[in-house]
């Protein structure tokens, strides 16, 4: 069992930025994927930013790339995510996600076995 807990989001103006943080507590951390979804209303889940179990490597969404960097610290349990030059098309809820085992960069929302309640980022424009 896997506990994951967001925070970080809020209300933010176009252009703005916020650092989402997720914390994991209940199994070794470090030795899996990780990414970070968002889901508008209306919206598909998509996903924004994955990361390796070492954070060798990194895949962004289009729409999201040069403005948000995923990152982690495995001796601190916590994954990150900072956006900047935010958008109102930004606006969701963002969750973060622990990989199945073996899932080396895992893109697709079945390919996470653990996922945390959300944080909720709007950013007005």
């Amino acid at each position: 069992q896997v506990l994951l807990r967001e925070s970080g989001g809020g209300l933010v103006q176009s252009g703005g930025s916020l650092k989402l943080s997720c914390a994991a507590s209940g199994r070794t951390f470090s030795t899996y994927a990780m990414g970070w979804f968002r889901q508008a209303p209306g919206k598909e889940h998509e996903l924004v930013a994955a990361i390796t179990w070492n954070g060798s490597n990194t895949y962004y969404a289009d729409s999201v790339k040069g403005r948000f960097t995923i990152s982690r610290d495995n001796a601190e349990n916590t994954g990150y995510l900072q956006m900047n030059s935010l958008k109102p098309e930004d606006t969701a809820n963002y969750a973060c996600a622990s990989s199945f085992p073996g899932n080396v960069l895992p893109t697709r929302p079945n390919e996470y076995e653990y996922w945390g309640q959300g944080t909720q980022v709007t950013v007005s424009s």
